[in-house]
């Protein structure tokens, strides 16, 4: 039986803050003024910076059916994309698909600035999101994880 994980989210209020330029600590979030925050990283610890929160909505699918459920589960995810386009500071809406593991996932990533706003809006649209999952046979151990991102290679700092 998988356990889901647990991550480390700190309030963006208890970090410090690191400058993306030159990576000197600067004055904690309390000093900053917002127009600074957008320009700023936050550091969980020495070396270890972020800029990006995702949220993840997970669960299990069956394979009976030929794979009746993760259908249901796409035509859900396809309710909802809308609605996550209109957050504010979206980044990436992610799907992920383990056909041996039976995996579903969707990570809705948010630019640290904005994910506070997010919360307080209850991570909409969530909810329903969670609802339509649940009344979905073959779907089971739901779950919602946030976390932070950052990317440490991507194919943009390549050189051509």
């Amino acid at each position: 039986m998988l356990k889901a994980c647990s991550f480390l989210l700190l309030p963006i209020s208890s970090l410090a803050f690191t400058s993306p330029l030159f990576g000197v600590p600067t004055q904690n979030a309390l000093g900053l003024s917002p127009s600074s925050l957008s320009m700023a990283m936050r550091q969980i610890v020495e070396g270890v910076e972020f800029d990006t929160i995702a949220r993840e909505w997970r669960c299990k699918f069956s394979s009976e059916g030929n794979m009746a459920s993760l259908v249901a589960l796409q035509m859900a995810l396809e309710t909802v994309v809308d609605d996550l386009k209109e957050v504010e500071g979206v980044q990436s809406i992610e799907r992920v698909v383990c056909g041996d593991c039976l995996d579903f996932k969707v990570i809705t990533s948010v630019s640290a600035d904005n994910f506070d706003a997010w919360t307080k809006q209850k991570y909409d649209p969530e909810e329903y999101f969670m609802e339509m999952l649940e009344v979905i046979d073959g779907v089971s151990e739901i779950d919602v994880s946030t976390y932070t991102k950052m990317p440490v290679m991507s194919t943009e700092f390549l050189d051509d």
